[in-house]
C-alpha cells in the first residue's frame, strides 16, 4: 500500500509547499481538495492546470485523487450538480488525477429510496463523461451514506467502471460497520481508502493516527489479507480553534505509525 495526506489537513497552502510536504515526510501521494478557496479548483485556466501537473511530475508525487464538496444525492436539480461535476471531471483529467472523491449529501428528512435514486441517477449520467476523460468518480462513504452498506445502494445500481468509492473509515465505524463489513461491501468499488484518528464517537475531533480509538489496525489487516495495493490517505483537518499539532507537525508520526501496521500486517 502507499501513503498519501490530503490537503485538507494544510488548507490554503500553495502547490510547492505541499509538494515539499510530502517529499520531506516520505509520503508518496497527495489528495487535493478542489475549492475555490484552495490554489487548485476548476477555475484554473489550461497554463496554470499545466503548471500544476508538471510540479508534480518533477517532484515524483502522484496526484491521488482531487477532493471535492459535490453532494450527488442533495435534493434539486439535477444540471447544477452535473454541471459542477462535468468541471471537476475536467479539471482532474488535466491534472492527471484518476480520481474525484464526492459526497453523498442527501437532506434531512430525504427519504432513503429518493436520496439513493437521486445520487444513482446523476452518477451514472456524468460516468460516460468520466470514461472518457479515465477519471474515476468516487462516493465516499460519509454524511448521509456513513457505511459501505449506504454506498453500495446507490453504486450497484450505477454499474459502471468508472464510479466507485473512497472508504473513510470513521464514518463506517460510526455508522456501525466492522472493517472486515466495509471491505466485503466496498472492495468491488474501492478507489482508495482515508484514515484518520479521534477519541470517541462523541468527540471527532482529529488526534494523531493510533491516539484515537478508531480500527487502523483491523482495516489495515483487512486490506493486507486481501492484498489491496491502492492508497491509505490520511486526512487530519483540525478545525482553526484548536490548539493540537498541525499536519506538518505530524507527518512523521504519521507515517511511522502507518508503516509499522503496514509491516504487522504483512
Amino acid at each position: 500500500m502507499k501513503l498519501a495526506f490530503s490537503t485538507l489537513g494544510v488548507p490554503g497552502l500553495p502547490v510547492p509547499e505541499v509538494l515539499a510536504l510530502a517529499a520531506e515526510h516520505g509520503y508518496h501521494g497527495v489528495e487535493l481538495r478542489a475549492h475555490p478557496k484552495e490554489p487548485v479548483h476548476p477555475g484554473l485556466g489550461a497554463a496554470e492546470r499545466a503548471d500544476v501537473a508538471a510540479a508534480f511530475r518533477a517532484a515524483g508525487t502522484e496526484i491521488v485523487g482531487l477532493a471535492s464538496d459535490t453532494r450527488v444525492a442533495a435534493p434539486g436539480d439535477d444540471a447544477p450538480v452535473l454541471d459542477e461535476l462535468g468541471a471537476l471531471l475536467g479539471l482532474a483529467h488535466d491534472l492527471g488525477a484518476p480520481f474525484l472523491r464526492v459526497f453523498p449529501g442527501a437532506a434531512p428528512g430525504q427519504s432513503r429510496d429518493e436520496a439513493d435514486a437521486v445520487a444513482a441517477r446523476r452518477l451514472g449520467t456524468a460516468a460516460e463523461q468520466a470514461s472518457a476523460l479515465d477519471v474515476r468518480i468516487l462516493l465516499e462513504t460519509h454524511d448521509s451514506h456513513p457505511t459501505g452498506a449506504d454506498v453500495i445502494r446507490v453504486l450497484g445500481p450505477v454499474g459502471h467502471r468508472q464510479v466507485g468509492a473512497v472508504w473513510d473509515v470513521m464514518h463506517t465505524w460510526l455508522g456501525g460497520e466492522q472493517p472486515s463489513e466495509s471491505y466485503a461491501a466496498l472492495s468491488p468499488f474501492l478507489g482508495y481508502v482515508r484514515v484518520k484518528d479521534i477519541a470517541s464517537a462523541d468527540d471527532t475531533a482529529p488526534l494523531p493516527l493510533g491516539a484515537g480509538v478508531l480500527p487502523l489496525t483491523e482495516c489495515v489487516d483487512v486490506l493486507s489479507r486481501q492484498g489491496w495495493e491502492g492508497w491509505l490517505c490520511w486526512e487530519y483537518e483540525r478545525r482553526p480553534a484548536e490548539s493540537s499539532p498541525s499536519l506538518a507537525e505530524l507527518l512523521d508520526a504519521g507515517r511511522d505509525h502507518l508503516g509499522r501496521l503496514l509491516s504487522d500486517a504483512a
